[in-house]
């Protein structure tokens, strides 16, 4: 027995190495993923490699997307003549005064292929009932097709009136498609919308699981929200479909967050993002009709780039946007999100803007809803606080806006919060808005919030005891991994 004991612990051992030396050389990770991995293989053998194998494996050299659908819309054809305009100088000139947000734009366009939409109507939702109504009454309104994408999905009171709202529409003929992240949406039930499959609606997961919460990829999440009405409105943003997005669960009392309303050709942005996550999971896919891409008469001024990132590819596309605005700022950046779990870039690009001169003002929640990633975000946000920066924790509720206003013209809304998982883990889309007349707004509804937040001062913090200083440094130490 002990022979086969020793033999057995050598075989564990040698996978150990084997594994180790795979995910160093062959995975080619962040330096603190890779040694965070390194260490759980070590000291717990078998369940790390357990747990490396359904949330560490990396899927960046999958092909998930079929992306020769930019070349059927003609996407593709557009940005290859805005690229040719931004190379030749005789781009349009973004509508900011104090901010030169050409270089964001030309990286946004060459690098990441978001086009550059003019001429787009805005309405900013910063409360759950109001957003929610407006969209109920948009899909009332349809007449040809609803896609709607969620990360959380819920069968409380508020999923059932949207799931009601679509079997409405799609009696009358209109086309309606649900994409669900499979992991985000685990409570909904295989049952709940078989009402609208009934009268022709599609519904799909993405990434679906083998098994109750079991999937190889369950790490990789869906976190994008997406409406598109009709090819003509979108919206996205951070608000999920669940009660505690109105404000109904008293774990988290009222909830704040930020959604834009969208009229105008980002919407074609919009929607071929839904297409491309819609055809990755579904067969037979969706073939590209007109009428998903209708003629858009102007109905408003407003410059919009929709930008999106996801763990399929090497590259970090929204967290170099967040990077970009940040040293794109002189004097101001203000910043909501609920987990500020950044990488060494972002926390030193922060610390860099404050050292010259630029004003940092960071907004999280005071209640948690993942407790290590609450005391992880406490703990990076408070070390700024040497840097000068102002840092608020909001009282009222639950801060879930992701959002980040540069100099009171350029702003960031999506779903991106400023955290790894977010950055390297999650399939992510942000709309950046290149208008005072919009930042101005969110920038209100910013100083707004700070009425309902608390001060975190240097002697504050300090006085935090032992317990939570235990916390805060297992928090940072597995950070890479959250």
């Amino acid at each position: 027995m002990g022979f086969i004991t020793t033999n057995f612990t050598s075989i564990i051992l040698f996978l150990n190495i084997i594994f180790a030396i795979a995910i160093i050389f062959l995975e080619r990770k962040n330096t603190s993923q890779t040694w965070s991995w390194v260490l759980v293989l070590t000291f717990i053998p078998v369940l790390g490699f357990i747990l490396y194998i359904f949330i560490g494996r990396g899927i960046s050299k999958e092909r998930i997307f079929e992306l020769k659908i930019k070349d059927e819309i003609g996407a593709e054809e557009e940005l290859k003549r805005q690229k040719e305009k931004l190379l030749s100088n005789t781009f349009p000139v973004p509508k900011t005064k104090t901010i030169d947000a050409k270089q964001l734009i030309y990286m946004m366009t060459v690098y990441d292929d978001a086009l550059y939409t003019l001429d787009n109507d805005i309405k900013i939702y910063m409360d759950g009932t109001e957003k929610f109504e407006a969209l109920f009454e948009d899909i009332r309104n349809a007449k040809n097709h609803v896609h709607l994408q969620y990360y959380i999905y819920r069968n409380d009171d508020l999923g059932q009136r949207l799931r009601n709202e679509l079997i409405k529409v799609a009696e009358k003929g209109v086309e309606v498609r649900v994409l669900i992240d499979a992991w985000g949406s685990t409570g909904i039930g295989k049952k709940f919308f078989e009402p609208l499959k009934k009268v022709g609606g599609q519904v799909q997961e993405f990434f679906p699981l083998f098994l109750p919460y079991i999937n190889p990829r369950l790490n990789y999440r869906n976190h994008r929200k997406i409406v598109v009405i009709d090819g003509e409105i979108g919206y996205t943003g951070g608000f999920n479909v669940g009660d505690e997005y109105l404000g109904k669960v008293a774990k988290f009392g009222y909830w704040r967050d930020n959604h834009l309303r969208i009229r105008g050709e980002a919407v074609y942005s919009l929607q071929n993002r839904f297409l491309l996550d819609w055809n990755s999971q579904f067969k037979p896919k969706v073939k590209l009709r007109a009428d998903f891409f209708p003629k858009i008469i102007p109905s408003g001024d407003k410059d919009i780039q929709i930008v999106t990132s996801g763990p399929d590819t090497e590259h970090e596309q929204i967290k170099f946007v967040y990077l970009k605005m940040i040293n794109t700022a002189k004097k101001e950046i203000l910043i909501q999100t609920p987990y500020y779990i950044p990488d060494e870039s972002i926390h030193e690009a922060l610390k860099l803007a404050m050292l010259s001169g630029v004003k940092v003002r960071l907004q999280i929640p005071n209640k948690p809803d993942h407790m290590l990633v609450y005391w992880a975000t406490y703990s990076f946000a408070a070390e700024l606080l040497e840097f000068g920066a102002i840092v608020e924790t909001y009282e009222k509720g639950f801060m879930h806006a992701k959002t980040m206003i540069i100099d009171g013209e350029v702003v960031s809304v999506g779903s991106a919060n400023i955290d790894i998982r977010s950055f390297r883990l999650d399939f992510e889309l942000n709309a950046i808005v290149f208008d005072k007349e919009v930042a101005t707004i969110i920038r209100k509804g910013f100083f707004q919030d700070s009425q309902d937040s608390k001060l975190l001062t240097k002697e504050l913090y300090q006085k935090r005891g032992l317990i939570i200083k235990i916390k805060e440094g297992l928090a940072r130490l597995i950070s890479p991994l959250l």
